[in-house]
């Protein structure tokens, strides 16, 4: 019976999705709600897996993970790539990863739950209306205001089109922005820097890795308004945290509105919890019904395709 390890289902939800009892006469599963201490925590506690099935990005797959998981046959993550998979070392042991597909609107859409509730202090209200208090901040609004996207794919694409219907000014920058995209969309082209200069709302839609790494850090901070706002639902080292933490703690800018943190889950002492113009959430921006039940359903898809010996949706 083929062992399977179900990795970081941090709701414990994924039988919600999946009726694991049915697979049962083929397979043992394990499900893992807790995230690893360490990497070798992980390495003792999967060592007897032969598959595992991965929420994208939770616990890395690095080389020496990979490479000391002697049973481990298959891998198979969420979305369509996973950076933190290391590839060749899968390739190099011959371990097959496929991958699931994913519904791209929930993000943009907890992007403007985010700018809205930046531009209305929502976190504030609501927490002093439970104390009793009425009316005790002044918003923005959005009509008129420049809307600044670092990136303009799939994701900021969206994000631009609601920007455009709120009647925002919506400009653009990326290493590699795609011009026409931004004709199609009405969205000004501009340079970093002056795309940081000029937005009232900056956010960020790019992937993660090498090429944005610190990104944003307190130079770029320190040239934006100091009524401005910037908001991250992409990947959390696209912004350096320490910096943030102090542009925040001397309103250098208003406010911030992140869902994606360099480490995760973000530490209970970490100092974003504690500031007021920072709105927090616990990287949900794919965390849905709709997305969970492609996933799970398409990676027991995906795992029951390997074991036939035609894997589907393969990563390489």
């Amino acid at each position: 019976m083929l062992k399977v390890a179900i990795l970081d289902d941090y709701q414990n939800v994924s039988q919600q999705f999946v009726d694991l009892e049915n697979l049962s006469g083929k397979y043992e599963f394990k499900i893992f709600s807790e995230p690893f201490t360490d990497e070798a925590d992980a390495l003792e506690q999967l060592a007897d897996f032969e598959a595992l099935l991965i929420m994208r990005e939770r616990t890395k797959m690095t080389k020496n993970l990979i490479n000391n998981l002697s049973k481990l046959k298959f891998i198979i993550t969420s979305g369509l790539r996973n950076k933190s998979i290391d590839l060749e070392a899968a390739k190099n042991r011959k371990i097959i990863v496929c991958g699931t597909d994913s519904n791209t609107n929930p993000t943009p859409e907890l992007t403007w739950a985010l700018i809205l509730g930046l531009a209305r202090n929502l976190k504030e209200e609501i927490d002093n209306m439970y104390q009793g208090y009425w009316q005790t901040t002044i918003g923005v609004e959005l009509k008129g205001k420049i809307l600044g996207l670092i990136g303009l794919g799939k994701v900021g694409s969206q994000v631009a089109k609601i920007g455009k219907a709120f009647g925002m000014q919506v400009m653009a920058w990326s290493e590699n922005l795609n011009l026409d995209t931004c004709k199609e969309l009405d969205v000004l082209p501009c340079s970093k820097e002056d795309l940081i200069k000029v937005s009232d709302f900056l956010s960020i839609h790019v992937q993660g890795g090498d090429r944005y790494k610190d990104c944003i850090t307190l130079k770029e901070m320190d040239k934006m308004k100091k009524t401005s706002f910037i908001i991250n639902t992409s990947r959390g080292p696209i912004i350096n945290e320490d910096d943030l933490i102090i542009a925040l703690s001397t309103n250098v800018i208003a406010g911030a509105g992140i869902d994606v943190y360099e480490r995760e889950p973000l530490a209970e002492n970490n100092k974003l919890r504690f500031l007021p113009n920072a709105l927090l959430t616990p990287h949900i921006g794919y965390v849905t019904a709709e997305n969970y039940s492609i996933y799970y359903t398409q990676m027991i898809e995906s795992l029951e395709a390997c074991v036939n010996g035609k894997p589907i949706r393969v990563i390489e």
